[in-house]
């Protein structure tokens, strides 16, 4: 399957500036293409991993990613989707989030010599004179343009400050240093970015007479309408590890909706797409299956195999296992792992607990619930163990006056459950 092809079959192609001429470069000609990230945090999360992943197909076509990360865009913020102003970063801020995006996506780029660039745009910016930028590159914008652009449009309602309408410049003049510098021929990302995208196929074409072309992955949502890559509770799922642990991220994918399983694995594995509406096709419970190889393989990507095999194992211990036999069919490497029960129970996410905590009278219950995690207020886990959602050691918890004591812990830590599927274990300190 061509690359152009299977970006169609997986479902990564939203708006295009060209189809017929962007099929065309992208199978006949080795392209070098770049996406942007703003370091306007520490770590990336789930929603940013959709063109990462049609970076890696990309590459793995022979294609030549430049990986850019916005030093100098972040000190403006980009208004595209968002209902108000960014919070303003310091300097120092961005330049230490630049480095943790970089070593981040690192694990989903190949970065040997030649493969890849990694640049950042404040090399180009930190010099850059104001009325020369004005005279030079914004004598190539209209007003009337960027006024309509939607991104612009939805934040005229609520306000938009001049700072934030300059954003699509600057990413405009991005893909113009790339084409100079690089030979960028392509520009990827998301729906919402494509005023700012074409913006800058326009400023190339206006100030280099080079044709450069434009593709935006679709907005990702999950069968509910929801915005992916957040949690039940509304919070987001990161690649950094101590902001979501290993099991938990795996727990993420896992725990996904059977309508989303084919979509997932299209973007998310490099499962071959034949493959892929086989595991779809399974009815319940053998989707599980299909959702531990999703889960498995996202897990990989982002934090190693040694790392998702433990995971895997962790929660098949707890939860079971969808196919501990093997008889479902995949590629996946998860096949290989032998479904051991009793393995894993390492491996869980944990909470220490201090032991002033449950001397004399304990710890009361809700308060365990709450401070662990597991829940986000003392009403919230009231409610939890109301509606008969809250486990110890797989005990249903009846009682929400109930006190935790040293003498649970005799055996042991304890496993803490809200559901079936979020899990703490319990530690004694």
């Amino acid at each position: 399957m061509s690359i152009y092809n299977e970006l169609k079959e997986r479902g990564f192609v939203y708006q295009e500036t060209d189809a017929e001429n962007i099929k065309k470069r992208l199978e006949d000609e080795r392209i070098a293409f770049y996406v942007g990230f703003d370091p306007t945090g520490s770590s990336l999360h789930v929603g940013h991993l959709l063109p990462i992943m049609a970076m890696r197909l990309l590459q793995k076509a022979g294609h030549i990613p430049i990986v850019l990360v916005g030093g100098a865009t972040a000190q403006i913020g980009d208004p595209s989707g968002k209902q108000s102003a960014r919070p303003i970063l310091t300097k120092e801020e961005i330049a230490a989030n630049a480095e943790c995006l970089r070593g981040q996506l690192a694990h989903f780029i190949s970065v040997a010599e030649g493969n890849a660039h990694f640049v950042n745009n404040i090399d180009w910016f930190k010099d850059m004179l104001y009325i020369d930028f004005l005279r030079d590159i914004g004598s190539k914008f209209s007003v009337n343009r960027m006024l309509a652009q939607d991104s612009v449009k939805m934040r005229l309602e609520t306000g938009l400050s001049f700072l934030e309408f300059n954003y699509s410049i600057l990413q405009a003049y991005d893909f113009y240093i790339l084409n100079r510098d690089l030979n960028c021929k392509m520009q990827f990302g998301g729906q919402d970015q494509w005023g700012n995208i074409v913006a800058g196929t326009e400023l190339v074409r206006k100030m280099s007479q080079n044709e450069v072309f434009a593709m935006t992955f679709p907005l990702l949502t999950d069968s509910q309408g929801n915005k992916f890559g957040k949690t039940a509770g509304g919070t987001n799922v990161w690649l950094d590890t101590s902001r979501t642990s290993v099991f938990d991220y795996y727990q993420f994918w896992r725990n996904c909706e059977d309508g989303d399983v084919q979509k997932l694995l299209c973007f998310f594995t490099n499962l071959p797409v034949d493959e892929i509406r086989q595991l779809a096709q399974l009815q319940a419970p053998a989707i599980n299956r299909a959702k531990e190889i999703l889960a498995f393989e996202a897990t990989r990507l982002a934090h190693g195999e040694a790392e998702a095999a433990r995971a895997y194992l962790a929660a098949g211990g707890k939860f079971g296992f969808a196919d501990p036999e093997g008889k479902i069919p995949t590629s996946s490497a998860v096949s290989a792992i032998k479904a051991d029960s009793n393995a894993g129970f390492d491996d869980l996410p944990s909470y220490e607990l201090p032991k002033s905590e449950v001397d004399g009278e304990g710890i009361w219950i809700v308060k365990l619930l709450t401070d662990a995690g597991l829940s986000k207020s003392n009403g919230e886990s009231r409610r939890l163990i109301q509606g008969g959602g809250a486990y110890i050691n797989d005990q249903r918890i009846s009682n929400f006056e109930i006190k935790i004591t040293a003498d649970i812990f005799a055996a042991g830590p304890v496993i803490l459950k809200a559901g079936k599927k979020n899990i703490k274990k319990i530690v004694l300190v």
